[in-house]
């Protein structure tokens, strides 16, 4: 297998697990640790603006204690962006996010909040923060992620995973294989995440342009019955027999 495909795994729900109760039990800094020696790329974790899973000194502890690259999923707000520049993670993705929703609903609107994310992008950038934008797979979006110097796409995949299986499904994949050979022409590295299971990673795994997968809630829900190392294992089995053409045992 010659194409490298990044794993990166969000460990929020560790956090939301701990949140429920209080206290420090479980750690997230610690399933990032587990994480990483399971064979992750890098880890993802979400500041939100309610602080519902991880919070604050989550983020300095990973950013200062793991080796792994760190992609701080964030808003577009003033707050996140001074906290972005502070800890200076490896990637900032740049969420939609509303206090009401349970995760993430559909992708940045690029195209209408082009003005706004703007200055947060060169902010980022010039920091040395590598930024990405987490978007649904439309060509339109993509075109402006581009033009705002965005070097980075994450596409939303919540459609596809969420179809039933079958025509609905393969549609909603048609969109993201379409969507990635867009932001490959457009010269963006394209990333995809958000619902995929062992039972819908492989399609998008495939795709010559998608450079990283970023999963947390199923490999979290996946590791309360099998631990977490062997959650990441497992995904990665599918991921590799991806590339390879063949079917995960």
């Amino acid at each position: 297998m010659s194409r490298v495909l990044r794993l990166g795994v969000n460990i929020d729900h560790v956090a939301t697990i701990r949140n429920a109760r209080g206290g420090d039990h479980p750690d997230p800094l610690r399933a990032a640790k587990i994480a990483a020696a399971a064979g992750a790329d890098g880890i993802t974790a979400h500041l939100r603006e309610d602080r519902r899973h991880i919070g604050d000194r989550d983020i300095a502890r990973l950013r200062d204690e793991i080796d792994l690259p760190l992609n701080l999923e964030m808003a577009a707000t003033a707050e996140m962006l001074a906290i972005a520049l502070r800890h200076r993670p490896h990637a900032a993705c740049i969420v939609p996010e509303k206090r009401e929703e349970r995760t993430t609903e559909g992708g940045l609107d690029v195209v209408g909040g082009a003005a706004h994310l703007a200055p947060i992008i060169t902010a980022l950038g010039e920091a040395g923060v590598r930024v990405s934008l987490f978007i649904e797979p439309d060509p339109r979006q993509l075109d402006a992620a581009r033009a705002l110097g965005a070097p980075v796409v994450e596409l939303h995949t919540g459609a596809y995973c969420d179809a039933a299986a079958g025509p609905a499904r393969e549609a909603q994949f048609l969109r993201i294989a379409e969507a990635a050979r867009h932001a490959q022409s457009l010269g963006l590295e394209c990333h995809a995440g958000h619902g995929l299971t062992y039972d819908t990673v492989e399609p998008v795994a495939a795709l010559p342009a998608i450079a990283e997968l970023n999963i947390g809630h199923f490999l979290i829900g996946e590791a309360i019955f099998v631990g977490l190392d062997q959650a990441i294992a497992r995904m990665r089995a599918h991921m590799d027999a991806a590339l390879r053409g063949g079917v995960a045992a």
